[in-house]
């Protein structure tokens, strides 16, 4: 019968020597890299801009030139707590949420385009 089983097959598996895994390859120390990785170049810059938005938004003015999302272009000219009134055209005012200003633009913008 034994010759339908090469003494190959027939041996036992060697152990693998059971050595220390390297620090690097630990399971705990990859999640806490993947922590870390995160943070800094996802929470944090995501955190940045939002507090930049926030001090955009507090800081609108009568008068001032706005971009708002979606690409159009405006000069403020009323502010409230939640909206901001914006003259997009000759006697043409929209309202608009205050986080729909995208940045401000420097005075005389809109005369330039």
């Amino acid at each position: 019968m034994s010759f339908f089983i090469s003494d190959a097959m027939a041996e036992a598996p060697v152990a693998a020597a059971q050595g220390e895994v390297p620090f690097f390859a630990n399971p705990f120390f990859m999640l806490v890299i993947m922590v870390v990785f995160f943070y800094f170049f996802i929470i944090r810059p995501q955190n940045k801009r939002n507090k930049e938005h926030k001090e955009l938004m507090s800081s609108l003015g009568k008068g001032d030139e706005v971009a708002l999302a979606g690409g159009m272009l405006g000069k403020v000219t009323k502010v409230s707590d939640d909206y901001v009134v914006v003259e997009v055209a000759a006697n043409t005012e929209i309202r608009f949420q205050k986080s729909a200003v995208t940045n401000t633009l420097p005075k005389g913008t809109i005369k330039n385009i």
